[in-house]
């Protein structure tokens, strides 16, 4: 077992995935980065709020990436600088996490992931060790399930 990743988040719950007989271990560099994405997106957001926040995925290696449906073969989780999060378990809207990010953090890239006009079903957010877009996004999904970013 590693150090934890953040205050309040483990090295296991950080490479935690679904995806089952797949290697999921971030190199030093990747788990530099995921150090980084813990205490300048998660921390700042769990402390605003002062309630737990849940994370639905974090590191992804490409291998586990790959069986991911839907997920960009150059997705941000492989390299340790994205993290996805749900407040919803803990009474947190995650509108609010949004928010929060877009008007008070610096980040890469902020992605409105599913869910309703009045609330993501998840808020997807990377940041990099170097310079940051600040690109906004919103996934949605068709009928048809059809996901596309606008």
């Amino acid at each position: 077992m590693k150090e934890n990743i953040s205050e309040h988040i483990s090295y296991d719950e950080a490479i935690n995935t679904s995806v089952v007989g797949v290697p999921n271990i971030p190199t030093d560099e990747y788990l530099e980065s995921m150090k980084y994405v813990a205490n300048g997106i998660f921390e700042k957001v769990r402390a605003h709020f002062g309630k737990p926040i849940a994370i639905n995925s974090f590191f992804r290696s490409s291998a586990v990436n790959a069986k991911i449906a839907g997920a960009s073969k150059t997705s941000q989780h492989s390299y340790g600088e994205a993290i996805d999060m749900s407040g919803t378990p803990y009474g947190v809207s995650n509108k609010d996490i949004f928010n929060y990010i877009k008007d008070n953090l610096t980040f890469d890239q902020l992605i409105w992931e599913n869910g309703t006009n009045e609330n993501p079903a998840w808020v997807h957010c990377s940041l990099k060790r170097g310079i940051n877009r600040r690109s906004i996004l919103r996934k949605r999904a068709n009928s048809s399930g059809y996901e596309k970013y606008v």
